[in-house]
C-alpha cells in the first residue's frame, strides 16, 4: 500500500512543479523578445559599438530553439568566452520565431538562416556583415558539452576588431 500512496503524492507533485516553473521562467528561456523592434535595437548596437570601437555579434534564434539557449549557457558559464566576447562585440539576440520572423532584417542579413538555428552574424561597428557562422561548425559532437570551446574562443578571437585591423598584419 505505501508504494502506491508514494506514487500518487509523486504523480500530484508533476503539475505543480510544471506550475512553478511557468510562474519562475529563467532567463535562459527569454533571450528572445518576439516583441523588440529589431531594426531600432540592431541600429542602438552598432551605435553603441562605433563608439566602443567593437563589432556587433549577433545571434539569431529563438526561444523555442533549445540549441540557442546552449549556446548562450556556454557563454554565459565560461568567463574566458564571456570575456572574449563583453570585449570585442556589443551582442544582440534577433528573434526568429512564428510570432516575428524579422524577415527584412534577415534579408539585409544576407539570409543567415539558412545555416539554422542559432546562427551567428558580426557586423563592423558601420553595420557592414563581415561574417556569417553556422554555430553547428562550433558544436563539440558530444551531449555533454555541447560547443567546443576552442572553436567558439577562435571565432570570437578571428573575427574581433583587433584580428581585422591591418596594423597586426603589416611589417
Amino acid at each position: 500500500m505505501k508504494p502506491y500512496v508514494m506514487l500518487l503524492v509523486a504523480l500530484l507533485a508533476i503539475p505543480l512543479c510544471k506550475v512553478q516553473a511557468q510562474k519562475h521562467p529563467s532567463s535562459i528561456d527569454s533571450i528572445y523578445n518576439p516583441n523588440a523592434n529589431a531594426e531600432a535595437d540592431l541600429k542602438a548596437a552598432i551605435k553603441k559599438a562605433a563608439v566602443e570601437k567593437k563589432h556587433v555579434l549577433i545571434q539569431v534564434g529563438g526561444n523555442w530553439c533549445i540549441w540557442c539557449r546552449r549556446l548562450y549557457k556556454y557563454v554565459e558559464d565560461r568567463p574566458e568566452l564571456k570575456q572574449l566576447v563583453d570585449n570585442n562585440y556589443v551582442v544582440y539576440h534577433l528573434n526568429y520565431s512564428k510570432e516575428n520572423e524579422n524577415l527584412p532584417i534577415l534579408a539585409k542579413l544576407g539570409y543567415p538562416q539558412r545555416f539554422g538555428f542559432p546562427v551567428l552574424v558580426v557586423l563592423d561597428s558601420k553595420g557592414n556583415r563581415l561574417h556569417t557562422q553556422d554555430s553547428g561548425l562550433l558544436e563539440s559532437g558530444n551531449d555533454v558539452d555541447w560547443y567546443d570551446i576552442k572553436k567558439l574562443a577562435n571565432f570570437y578571437r578571428n573575427w574581433s576588431p583587433g584580428a581585422l585591423h591591418p596594423a597586426n598584419y603589416e611589417k
